[in-house]
């Protein structure tokens, strides 16, 4: 059963490939406790006490609250498939709850260092210098997931209107208006393509044997440029998504907008970057206040 549910997530749900070997990995795990703690081979033998016990196992092994919930979400989706397939009658996980998560707020870089990092004097006119401040130029100046930029279609991007169409999550649609730094690179980087006769992908970012980028290609183009310009332990793509969701809220963009930028399904998912404002509020507050 456990096969026909990721293919089931795969195919009829549509999820990403990270998210079926998410859930893959969750499962398996969980039928390794129950046949090494109980014996059982057969999932639907489950019942609420031992959903129970793997809770409490998962948090003996020191686990965040975020990695636990996910996998407690993983196996309530498998039984209830299995009820919608009539090969169960009752969820085992059904009353088990999720774990209170801490609130981390997003990790973000200070404005002075972004424009350190954007320097133009770091980049040469040619093809891969070009592609790489591009690469930068739209995560920051976008706020794209890094999958969105890897499926970004040369199709997809409209200078003429300045714009650029992106697939996110569930297959959904936006477009994200682009400034006059994204459009210049973009056109520079496309004639480019052009003169080196690059015909063979129709993806826009691509590697140097002209094949489509992939995340740790990403990752590390990522990276390289920004341990150059910040201290810090994170030097991943979302941070830039961060960063540019961050310095819209302190410049006082209106929260819906930033919303439809950055593709959320629910306002409470955008609302954690107005509580960064309130933090620098506070630090302000505290530095420059005679009372504080």
């Amino acid at each position: 059963m456990l096969e026909l549910f990721l293919k089931y997530l795969r195919f009829e749900k549509r999820y990403s490939d990270h998210t079926v070997s998410s859930y893959k990995i969750d499962l398996k795990q969980f039928i390794e406790f129950i046949e090494k703690e109980f014996g059982l081979k057969k999932l639907n033998s489950v019942n609420y006490k031992i959903a129970r016990s793997w809770i409490i196992n998962l948090s003996s092994e020191n686990l965040t609250s975020s990695t636990i919930n996910r996998k407690i979400a993983s196996a309530k989706s498998f039984y209830k498939y299995l009820i919608s397939r009539e090969k169960l009658n009752e969820n085992p996980f059904k009353k088990i709850s999720l774990l209170k998560k801490e609130k981390k707020l997003p990790s973000f870089i200070k404005e002075k260092d972004i424009k350190l990092m954007f320097d133009q004097s770091k980049f040469k006119n040619n093809l891969i210098d070009i592609r790489n401040l591009l690469i930068l130029e739209l995560l920051y100046g976008t706020g794209i997931r890094l999958s969105e930029l890897i499926n970004l279609k040369i199709k997809d991007c409209d200078l003429n209107k300045s714009q650029i169409k992106v697939l996110g999550k569930i297959n959904k649609e936006r477009i994200i208006p682009i400034n006059k730094n994204i459009k210049s690179q973009l056109e520079k980087y496309l004639i480019l393509r052009t003169q080196k006769e690059i015909k063979i992908s129709e993806y826009l970012i691509i590697t140097s044997k002209y094949e489509k980028s992939y995340p740790m290609f990403i990752y590390r183009i990522v990276k390289e440029n920004l341990s150059k310009t910040i201290n810090s332990e994170k030097y991943n793509p979302h941070i830039l998504r961060h960063t540019f969701a961050t310095h819209l809220v302190n410049k006082g963009a209106n929260i819906n907008a930033i919303k439809d930028l950055l593709g959320h399904s629910s306002l409470a998912a955008t609302q954690i970057y107005t509580h960064n404002s309130i933090e620098k509020l506070k630090e302000t507050f505290q530095t420059s206040h005679p009372k504080a």
